[in-house]
C-alpha cells in the first residue's frame, strides 16, 4: 500500500513540477501565456508561485528567481510527505 501511494504522490509531484517548468518558459516567449493552455496552467501554477514572488523580489529588476525557491520548496513539502507516510504506514 505504501508503494502504491509513494507512487501517486510521485507522479502528482512530476506533474505539477512540469506545469511550473512549462510555465516559466512560457514566460520567454511572447504571447503564449495568453493562450488557452497559458491560462490553465496560469490558473493552476500562480496560487503556488505568487507567494514566492511577494517575498523575493526580481535581481536587477528582470530576473525572476522565486520560481526556482517554490520548485525547491515542493520538493521538499513532497520529501516531507513521503518520510510521514512512510513512518505512518510502513515503519
Amino acid at each position: 500500500m505504501l508503494s502504491n501511494i509513494n507512487a501517486i504522490v510521485d507522479v502528482l509531484y512530476n506533474i505539477y513540477f512540469y506545469m511550473i517548468f512549462a510555465y516559466i518558459l512560457m514566460s520567454w516567449v511572447p504571447n503564449v501565456r495568453d493562450s488557452f493552455i497559458g491560462e490553465l496552467l496560469g490558473k493552476l501554477v500562480e496560487p503556488f508561485l505568487s507567494p514566492f514572488r511577494k517575498i523575493i523580489p526580481p535581481i536587477m529588476g528582470m530576473i525572476d528567481i522565486s520560481p526556482i525557491v517554490a520548485l525547491f520548496v515542493l520538493n521538499l513539502a513532497v520529501t516531507g510527505l513521503k518520510a510521514i507516510l512512510f513512518y505512518s504506514f510502513g515503519g
